[in-house]
This record gives structure tokens, sequence and C-alpha cells, in this order.
């Protein structure tokens, strides 16, 4: 069977989850997977570009480099990156066959989506030297939780998933903390909780934890700011290359602006043309981010939610950049109820309507999902 048609059988999401499961196949089958130096990134928003940043810099100096990230916006091959470009379909297909004949049926078909692209990922970089692999949703019990790594990046940690994290900051940060093995970075956070949390559990389990300023010098912000005012980067753009800068430090490498191609992970705060940007973030902290980059700007918002979001306290976060908000409909079981979306905007006093097209005299910003930006996407270049 084809890897489509192999990974369009498996279900995305589960109410329940097997923490169990992706441990106990791995232990069966990790002496059949290569063993490159593993950079893991944990944390709620920032994951993709903290990773292409470091990715694409680590290419650049020489070295093999995979970058493993989720989800994908239009194509599956977005998700595994290696050497500069995403995955061709051969290396995927190939991948495939070789962890079908490495998997018993049994192991095979009980994985989860995000579990056998875990492991799917890891043949494709075989022969790299480093993989960056971000975290899905979680931290100790993510699927890329099971691998040896040498170092571990923490994005800014806020709510998100919190069915599955935790209710409160402190739950949150120690549920994807856990996933550190031997030492982390921490990148700048929001809130200080997860700094204690941090520093409890690095005394607790015997870890080195650092944060930013820790590692970073003068030298080192004279390189992001070279490179930050080079690209025009984005204030949370400028944290995640910090971070990514610190992970080289931490390794030991030689490192310059130039190793920074600054080409961001597609979705990001990306201009699609002259008067579109779109951004794929979903969460508040995300929409906060958005508000401080955009701010003294107005735009039409190109908007859905997942009901489990808070959309209530996004769109308060980011009334003072709209217009007006256009909602676009999509095809998603997570899909928050529109009328619910109406209420909401209709409380705090935004005018809205369906989105039909766009017009070239307003600036838009299409936000919500992964799903809102591929749905407006697949319109857009039809």
């Amino acid at each position: 069977m084809r890897l489509k048609e192999y990974l369009d059988i498996k279900p995305l999401y589960y109410e329940k989850i097997d923490y169990e499961r992706m441990p106990r196949v791995y232990e069966k089958i990790k002496t059949a997977l290569p063993v490159p130096e593993i950079i893991h990134i944990i944390g709620t928003n920032g994951k993709g570009t903290t990773g292409r940043f470091l990715a694409d810099a680590l290419f650049s100096m020489g070295y093999g480099t995979g970058h493993y990230t989720s989800p994908h916006i239009l194509e599956f091959n977005e998700r595994i990156y290696k050497n500069g470009k995403n995955a061709s379909d051969s290396e995927l297909q190939e991948a495939h066959q070789e962890l079908q004949n490495i998997l018993a049926k049994d192991d095979a078909d009980s994985l989860s989506y995000f579990e056998y692209t875990t492991l799917l990922a890891m043949l494709v970089f075989r022969g790299c030297d480093y993989v960056v692999m971000e975290a899905g949703l979680g931290g100790e019990h993510d699927a890329t939780a099971v691998f040896a790594k040498t170092l571990t990046l923490v994005t800014p940690i806020a709510y998100d998933h919190e069915a599955f994290l935790g209710s409160n900051i402190k739950e949150i940060a120690t549920t994807k903390l856990k996933a550190v093995q031997k030492s982390a970075i921490l990148g700048i956070q929001k809130y200080e909780e997860v700094y204690t949390t941090a520093k409890r559990l690095a005394a607790e389990r015997s870890l080195d934890i650092y944060r930013l300023d820790d590692i970073l010098d003068e030298g080192d912000r004279e390189i992001r700011d070279e490179v930050a005012k080079r690209y025009s980067l984005a204030p949370y753009l400028i944290q995640n290359l910090s971070l990514s800068i610190a992970a080289l430090k931490f390794l030991g490498l030689d490192y310059s602006a130039e190793n920074f191609s600054c080409e961001q992970l597609f979705g990001r705060l990306t201009k699609i043309a002259k008067n579109i940007t779109i951004d794929v973030g979903h969460n508040v902290l995300a929409a906060q981010s958005i508000a401080d980059a955009l701010a003294g700007e107005k735009v039409v918002l190109i908007y859905n939610s997942y009901r489990d979001k808070n959309y209530q306290e996004i769109l308060k976060v980011l009334k003072p950049i709209i217009l007006h908000v256009e909602i676009i409909a999509i095809n998603d079981q997570r899909a928050a109820a529109i009328e619910d979306i109406k209420t909401v905007l209709t409380n705090i006093g935004v005018k809205y309507k369906q989105f039909k097209a766009i017009k070239p005299e307003s600036d838009y910003l299409v936000f919500g999902s992964f799903s809102v930006v591929e749905t407006f996407l697949r319109e857009y270049y039809e």
C-alpha cells in the first residue's frame, strides 16, 4: 500500500491516547533506526520557526540535517525536511516500505498517524548528522520523546490542549518539561511558573536547564540583530532566532549571521501577496504575537477556529488590528460552530460577514488554524 493510502486510514485524533504504545514499539525496533544528534523542540508556540532557523543554519555549515515538524498545510512532504528541502515522494515511499519491513504488522497497524510518521521521518533522516525534532502537542508522552536527545529547546509555554496537558501553566509546563533528558535551554517565557517548574525539575532529575541569557553573549546578540534587520523579522521571530543561536552555541559550533538564510517555515506570518498575510497560529499566545507584530496596522481578518480553542480571548487580543472579520468555512470535525463565533464577535463589538473573495484594496490576515490557512490557500490558488 502506498504511503498516502496507508496514512489516510489512520485516525489523526484520539479522545484517549495510549501513552505506552510508542515507547513499546520503539524498544522493539530502535536498533534498526539511525542515531543522529537530536535537538528536541518543545513548547506551545514557535517550535516550527525555531526548528527551521536551526536546521537551515546547521545545513549551511555543512552538516547533514533533518527537520521534523507538524502539521503540514498543503502537502505531507512539508513535515519531513532534509538538507534544505522537503522530502520527495520517492524518499517517503522508500522509507515507508522500509518501516513496513521493520515493524510487526500488529505494531504498524496500532500506531497513530503521528507515531508512524515520526518513525518514518527517522528513516528518511538516515545519514544526517543532526535532526531537529519538533514535538507534536505534548512533551513527556509525545511520540518524539522516545529518542535519545542531545539538547532540548523550550519555546514559550502557554495555554493549549489543556485536556491532554493540564489545566494551568504549572501542569502544562511540567508535562512538557518532563521530556528533557539531560540539557535544555529555555526561550523567553511569558509565565513565571515555567521558570519555577524548570528549576524544580532540574533539581529533582539532575538536569542542566539554562535560560537564554545564560548562553548568549554580546557577539551572539549582534548576529541576531544583524539577521533580524536584514529580514525585517517580527519580534516573536527574533525570539525564535535567538533560541536557535543558543542551540548552536551550546553545541560548540562556529557560526555567523551568514548561516541564517531566514527561509522561515511557510505559514508563519508569511506574506503570500502584497495585501495577504497568512499565519497558522491558533491560540492566545500566537494571537498576541501577531497583534504585536502588526501593531498600528488594520486588517480584514479571515478567521475560523477549532471548538476547543479560546476563540473569545483570541478575538479580543486581535481586535485592535481588525477592521472586520470574514468567517471562512472549514471542513474539519473539530471546527467551532459558526453561530458561536458570530456570538463572540457580536459581544466584543466586531463586525463580521462570510468570506467570499479577496478585494485588492484591502489588507488581509488569514489566521485561526492550519485548517483555516489550508482551506484559504486551496481556494486562493484555484
